[in-house]
């Protein structure tokens, strides 16, 4: 397995970390994410038009450039360690790869705006009573002439009050947890029966319950075939769980980097803090868990492609990883700066919710470790 990246990967990585280190200063972050829309609209155009980005990793036939996951991955890095609010891995990652594995016109042409940057899309899967089991959809559509009337509740759609494109799950047949039955719609959040409900998340972003009552679609609002979506969003939110994970090691290196920097700085009993032996013990132990989450992240990345039951461990074995990484580096950075290490004029402080929020995201430890489980029983069985 190769583990070197390309040349075009390595330049692309670049011109990205450069890019972020001039347009994207904390200032600007603090307030977008306080008294802003919670994102920066020319960010979003300039990554898809000025960096072409958007369309690194999705299909040349809709104008990006045929990348695969290594590429997300670096991306979603380097998102992840300049702190951006855009919704990359909500819209690319998420909505595009639904949007790439359901085909079909309607799909191509929303993933050509995604490319451009003149679209934002949502996926709204969570509901009240589901916790976080892509089946367990209580939220139905049903014929109504020739298209179909849509009925339901979403919960926490992060990124949903700056899209224009909603993509749903629904019941087309069957009952809450069976795995046949479940279709996926693209719904305008601006048509009628469509109820957002906005609210600003602990990071600094934007999120929406979205109540849908009696929503007319029409018939090509369907996305893939009836009742069969369900092996698709498990796809898909695998690769959108190894992105937020490479988005969290981006997290979790500046974190580090600015622990040290703020130890070496201060100054205690006439000596930097971090000439103490125990601080630098924890750092180090700070640096072990970036470093093991960081090639868990790598590893997950890599099997993307693999059959259903391999993605699926690795992924979950990057989340729980990753997830154990955001807490014992986030707890330690905060305490070793002290106080100021939680108030939001300070970096840390957002990078260490900006972690605690990927952690909760398309599952937290507890599941994704279930999860291993079984399909570790399985495979031996």
């Amino acid at each position: 397995m190769d583990f070197d990246l390309t040349s075009e990967q390595s330049q692309l990585r670049d011109n990205l970390r450069r890019y972020l280190a001039e347009a994207y200063p904390f200032a600007a972050y603090n307030d977008a994410s306080r008294s802003g829309p919670g994102w920066m609209p020319p960010i979003w155009r300039a990554l898809a038009q000025d960096l072409g980005l958007l369309g690194a990793a999705l299909p040349e036939e809709v104008g990006g450039q045929g990348g695969g996951p290594v590429e997300v991955m670096l991306i979603a890095g380097e998102l992840g360690a300049a702190l951006a609010l855009e919704p990359y891995v909500e819209t690319v990652v998420t909505c595009g790869g639904l949007l790439r594995e359901t085909g079909g016109p309607v799909a191509h042409a929303l993933l050509r705006q995604i490319v451009a940057g003149e679209a934002v899309a949502a996926f709204g899967w969570a509901e009240p009573a589901a916790r976080h089991d892509f089946a367990d959809a209580a939220t139905t559509a049903v014929v109504e002439g020739d298209g179909w009337r849509l009925t339901g509740v979403k919960s926490v759609v992060t990124a949903a009050p700056w899209a224009d494109h909603l993509i749903v799950t629904a019941r087309t047949g069957g009952a809450p947890g069976d795995r046949d039955g479940l279709s996926l719609f693209l719904v305008d959040p601006a048509a009628a029966g469509v109820e957002l409900k906005a609210y600003p998340t602990i990071d600094g972003r934007r999120a929406a319950d979205i109540v849908l009552k009696n929503v007319r679609l029409e018939a090509r609002a369907l996305l893939g075939e009836t009742g069969q979506a369900l092996p698709v969003v498990e796809k898909v939110a695998d690769e959108a769980v190894a992105a937020l994970s490479a988005e969290a090691v981006g997290v979790l290196r500046r974190m580090l980097l600015d622990t040290v920097a703020y130890t070496s700085q201060r100054r205690q009993f006439g000596k930097p803090l971090s000439e103490m032996q125990v601080l630098q013990h924890r750092m180090v132990d700070m640096f072990i868990q970036v470093e093991a989450a960081d090639s868990a992240v790598l590893l997950a990345t890599l099997k993307l492609n693999s059959p259903a039951a391999e993605r699926m461990r690795a992924v979950s074995a990057a989340k729980v990883t990753v997830g154990e990484a955001c807490r014992f580096v986030g707890q330690n950075a905060v305490q070793l700066h002290g106080g100021m290490g939680m108030t939001d004029d300070l970096p840390l402080g957002r990078y260490f919710k900006r972690a605690m929020a990927i952690d909760a995201e398309f599952g937290g430890e507890d599941q994704h470790l279930q999860r291993y489980g079984s399909l570790a029983a399985a495979a031996c069985a």
